[in-house]
C-alpha cells in the first residue's frame, strides 16, 4: 500500500492565477518576461513535489530531483516545532518529508508498516 502526501491543489490554482495576473506585466517589454517564471515554477513544485511512502521505504520528491529512503536507513520519524515530519537516518543526515505534517505520523508509520 503506497500513500502519496502533496501539497494542496489550491497552491498550484494560485499560482496559475498568479501567472494570468502577470501577463500584462509580461507584456509591457520583453524584460518583464522573467516575472512570469516564479508563478511557473511555484506550479511546477505543487504538481511535482511530494513524499509517497511505501512498505519498501520513502520517495521525497522536490522541484528538480527525488530521494529514495529505504525503511532501513531510517532510524526515527519526528515532527519540529513548526509541525513538519523529519526523517532521521541511520548516517545522521536529517531529510524533510515533503508536504507530511505531524498530524500524519500515523499513516505515515502504518504505511511503512513500523511502529512510531
Amino acid at each position: 500500500m503506497t500513500i502519496r502526501f502533496r501539497p494542496h491543489g489550491a497552491i498550484a490554482i494560485a499560482a496559475l492565477i498568479a501567472l494570468i495576473g502577470a501577463l500584462p506585466l509580461a507584456t509591457a517589454g520583453w524584460y518583464y518576461l522573467p516575472v512570469l517564471l516564479v508563478p511557473l515554477l511555484v506550479a511546477a513544485w505543487a504538481l511535482r513535489a511530494g513524499t509517497e511512502v511505501s512498505p519498501d521505504g520513502l520517495r521525497v520528491r522536490a522541484l528538480l530531483g527525488q530521494r529514495r529512503i529505504p525503511w532501513s536507513e531510517v532510524s526515527e520519524l519526528g515532527a519540529d516545532h513548526r509541525g513538519r515530519v523529519l526523517a532521521r537516518l541511520t548516517d545522521g543526515q536529517v531529510v524533510p518529508l515533503t508536504s507530511v505534517r505531524d498530524r500524519d505520523l500515523p499513516r505515515l508509520a502504518e504505511a511503512g508498516n513500523r511502529d512510531q
